[in-house]
């Protein structure tokens, strides 16, 4: 099943290789040469049309931290102080682990490029530790605003154009609803981790509509809220519906780090999504490396 995504991303190559290989007949020697070389600067474009070394500036950790001690107020007796709201995750030390196929690596890295040649800001790392990376990058760098804008153009320049148009082609209803979270629970394990179909109820009629997602890879590996908000529900639902015309609602339980994404169901207001009001996690990666609020 994984091959369909992969010729996909490989479409332009080949066609330039058809095209190549016709004309070539009918050159000379010298100009073979010539061509060759054109055909492999093209395969590499058309494999990597993310490129990063141009345009990041690579985020370099400190040695030391720079904070060498910190000063608190001493505390009063009868003073009352307002506790800090978090959630505690059970067993947060136990991390899924994930044996990623060929396939799952390219998609990775594919991404992951992505998100680099975007933002201009690279690493060093590489699988989806450098994926995680490049997303706290944005959340260091970025506004919640811009960091959705910036995922909702790394996501319409890593999809082609011409299956954009087909998927908007589809009319609402129970054969696309349920082809939307069918894809998704094939393609897309090695971002999110494994995921089923569940049904629902539309209209008096059951439908294959839900993708729950077990456990979220990306929010387990960013172990942050603000993250999961900012750059994976808000411009995912906002893609999936400009982009291919489905409505697609994203409730995340940030208790047991599972997910669901309701296909065909438009999402509340940011005002009324309960994702929004929720506390950072105890254990927050982004706050404790880069101090900053994870919270949007």
């Amino acid at each position: 099943m994984p091959q369909l995504p992969f010729l996909l991303l490989y479409t332009p190559c080949i066609f330039y290789n058809i095209n190549i290989s016709h004309h070539t007949k009918l050159q000379t020697e010298s100009s073979l040469s010539t061509q060759t070389n054109m055909v492999a600067s093209l395969f590499s474009q058309s494999r990597y049309p993310f490129t990063t070394q141009d345009r990041c500036r690579c985020i370099r950790k400190r040695k030391y931290s720079p904070i060498v001690a910190v000063v608190t107020r001493p505390k009063i007796p009868g003073e009352t102080h307002k506790a800090y709201n978090v959630i505690a995750v059970d067993n947060p030390q136990k991390k899924s682990v994930f044996n990623d196929s060929w396939f799952d690596r390219l998609a990775i890295d594919y991404l992951s490029n992505g998100v680099q040649a975007v933002t201009g800001l690279c690493n060093k790392k590489s699988g989806y530790e450098g994926l995680v990376e490049a997303t706290k990058a944005i959340t260091q760098n970025f506004h919640p605003i811009q960091q959705r804008e910036l995922v909702h153009q790394v996501l319409d320049q890593a999809v082609p154009k011409p299956i954009l148009a087909m998927m908007r082609t589809l009319p609402q209803s129970k054969f696309a609803r349920e082809h939307f979270a069918s894809f998704t629970t094939q393609f897309f394990g090695w971002l999110v981790g494994p995921s089923e179909v569940r049904e629902s109820e539309i209209n008096g009629r059951r439908e294959k509509n839900i993708v729950h997602i077990k456990k979220c890879r990306f929010l387990e590996e960013g172990n942050c809220i603000g993250m999961c908000i900012n750059l994976c529900k808000m411009p995912s639902q906002t893609f999936i519906k400009e982009s291919m015309g489905m409505p697609v609602n994203m409730v995340p339980n940030f208790e047991d780090m599972s997910c669901e994404m309701i296909f065909g169901q438009d999402p509340p207001a940011s005002t009324d999504d309960p994702a929004f009001k929720q506390p950072c996690y105890k254990l927050c990666n982004a706050k404790q490396k880069h101090s900053i609020k994870c919270t949007n």
